[in-house]
């Protein structure tokens, strides 16, 4: 399962975003060739499973060679240390795929060569996480929103995010730790206090920032336990040590399948969320067997067995009836099959910049975030 926490010895070089635009590079290729006979890979655990990575490797020869990172900061690290090459590829979350395109680690992909993209829900082809003027350096996985869940028998179904920032919920609350939850508040913010002008969660100016950031250290009294891995926040709720939390979907269906009496919402305010991207090392030294896994994972049948197997959502629209063959009932438990409305409301994750996106270079970057994290946490 997804790690969410910072490891120190890895930020420096993990949180550096070039100023520097993307890669220069304008070649992309126009087939794939034959395979190199290896892929080496960045993965989440529980992204290289032999149920689906064993009949890639028999239709392709191409040997797969996964190392796991525990954290986004990791994978960044992972994908340039050694000056770059020594990985294919990496199943990188947004908020760790910008600092890959803008710090030129990886590369243009051409999507043409992925004959499922055009079974991609149309949220995913060109995500602003992976893709940038038009350019697409990677190709979308699988997601998943940021829910509220609580106990049943010992909370009322709550309809708003409010009810983490509420004094009379102190000791009942657990949050992941991660900086990236700086955007949760800010979309909290951006609801209930109109007046700061948050308009994406991620691209906030100093005085918005400071606002999120001023709500957090507020919220810290109450915090039962910030979660660095989802099994924690899983026992949290199995021994009561809480009722209420920002959670994923995962822990809600395990807690679910334990008979533990949780639900989740996502609260009237939206939710953030991950979308992971396979992003192409610029350096790969098998680039052929890196388009070929592209063209297979993305197809409906691994799709729907990564999904069942680390409880997400795929991109690939085809994907949902193998899911209930699966497992029965999980494309509807994944909202795999929801509208297309749903996917857009979802604010993903994404690498905060001093960029605003609107000609503006007074936000406060991911660097800031980290730092203010920490400070959050005292």
């Amino acid at each position: 399962m997804r790690f969410v926490h910072v490891a120190p010895v890895l930020l420096v070089a993990a949180l550096a975003v070039p100023a520097a635009g993307v890669s220069n590079s304008t070649t992309v290729p126009t087939s794939i060739g034959k395979g190199e006979g290896k892929l080496t890979l960045v993965a989440w655990e529980g992204y290289t499973e032999k149920q689906w990575v064993a009949p890639f490797e028999k239709q392709t020869g191409c040997k797969v060679q996964a190392k796991y990172a525990g954290s986004s900061d990791e994978m960044v690290n992972l994908m340039r240390s050694g000056g770059g090459g020594q990985y294919d590829m990496v199943s990188a979350s947004g908020d760790a795929s910008l600092r890959l395109i803008y710090g030129k680690d990886v590369a243009e992909v051409n999507v043409n060569l992925i004959p499922s993209y055009k079974d991609f829900f149309a949220a995913f082809k060109s995500p602003p996480t992976n893709t940038i003027g038009g350019k697409h350096y990677g190709i979308s996985l699988q997601f998943g929103p940021n829910v509220l869940i609580y106990n049943t028998k010992k909370e009322k179904k709550p309809t708003s995010w409010k009810v983490l920032y509420d004094p009379a919920n102190k000791g009942k609350i657990s949050i992941p730790d991660n900086p990236i939850q700086i955007a949760d508040a800010a979309l909290y913010l951006s609801r209930t206090q109109p007046a700061l002008g948050i308009r994406d969660p991620y691209e906030l100016t100093r005085k918005q920032f400071d606002a999120a950031v001023s709500l957090l250290k507020q919220q810290k009294p109450l915090v039962k336990k910030y979660w660095p891995l989802a099994s924690d926040q899983i026992d949290l709720f199995k021994n009561g040590g809480a009722t209420l939390g920002a959670s994923w979907p995962y822990q809600v269906n395990t807690l679910a399948a334990a008979k533990v009496p949780v639900a989740s919402v996502i609260p009237k305010e939206g939710a953030t969320g991950w979308l992971d991207t396979w992003m192409l090392s610029a350096k790969a030294k098998h680039p052929n067997c890196a388009y070929k896994w592209m063209a297979y994972i993305t197809q409906a049948k691994p799709q729907a067995q990564q999904a069942v197997y680390f409880g997400e959502t795929p991109v690939n629209r085809k994907a949902c009836p193998i899911m209930n063959k699966l497992s029965k009932g999980s494309c509807a438990q994944y909202n795999a099959n929801a509208p297309e409305s749903y996917y857009r409301s979802i604010k993903f994750w994404k690498t905060p910049l001093a960029d605003c996106g609107n000609g503006k270079k007074d936000c406060v970057d991911y660097t800031k975030w980290v730092q203010a994290w920490t400070q959050i946490k005292g």
